[in-house]
């Protein structure tokens, strides 16, 4: 966009943007700088590279210390990170992306159906003592990220937990929260963890939620309908470092 700065930084990292790519992004991030009678201080670096800083850190995962010199601060990074997580704007980038996403694949902006599922993941040794928990059946320590997705497996709504929390209970808030935010969502499909709250809750918001069983005689990993979409995105998401231990 042309109220952004032009970026010199070379493109180096697999997850710098491309310009194709920042030319999506750009609309959604704030350009920033002084506003007339407000104050402010004038833009110094691009925003472009700032979102690539973002990138570069959930991408390989080092401290906020480490980023490279070839970026802004590590400082000013990781408070435009802050800054655009507190004030929304993360959460309207997602959203503008999946709904683009939707709309190129001949689907409506609002979906029918989701997918449930959680993964547990083991905290760091920031994380605190009353946010994290222990997952007897994974036999991890930390927090559990319980998400819902579309039938092409974008994120819809995300919740994270101590690993503690059972999936019954995490999914009692995710069908909430999804009867909240899509009002069109009328079918939900689980596994067999959901059992129980999530499927009467279901019921009294005029919603299916039906489980999807294993396999009779399954032993082992296998393919299941609909569970499959949500165990992809779980695997997306642990691509990037930064997602795979909580810290």
């Amino acid at each position: 966009m042309s109220d952004h700065l032009p970026t010199n930084r070379p493109r180096r990292y697999p997850s710098d943007t491309s310009d194709a790519e920042w030319a999506i992004l750009a609309p959604y991030v704030p350009v920033g700088g002084t506003v007339a009678g407000r104050g402010g201080r004038p833009v110094e670096y691009p925003r472009r590279d700032i979102v690539d800083a973002i990138r570069y850190i959930d991408h390989n995962g080092p401290v906020w210390r480490a980023l490279p010199v070839d970026f802004p601060p590590w400082s000013l990074v990781n408070h435009y990170f802050k800054k655009w997580k507190d004030d929304g704007t993360l959460n309207r980038m997602h959203n503008g992306l999946r709904d683009q996403v939707r709309v190129m694949e001949g689907r409506d902006v609002d979906p029918s159906a989701a997918i449930l599922d959680s993964q547990s993941v083991r905290g760091a040794e920031t994380v605190g003592r009353s946010s994290r928990g222990f997952d007897g059946g994974k036999k991890i320590n930390g927090r559990k990220r319980h998400i819902a997705v579309d039938t092409l497996g974008l994120l819809l709504v995300v919740l994270v937990t101590a690993a503690g929390v059972q999936d019954r209970d995490g999914g009692q808030m995710l069908v909430r929260a999804l009867a909240a935010c899509f009002r069109r969502i009328r079918m939900i499909w689980v596994d067999g963890a959901y059992s129980g709250g999530p499927v009467t809750l279901g019921a009294n918001l005029g919603i299916v939620v039906q489980v999807v069983a294993k396999l009779a005689g399954q032993v082992g990993f296998k393919v299941l309908p609909r569970r499959w979409v949500v165990e992809r995105t779980l695997s997306w998401i642990n691509r990037c470092r930064r997602n795979v231990c909580d810290l």
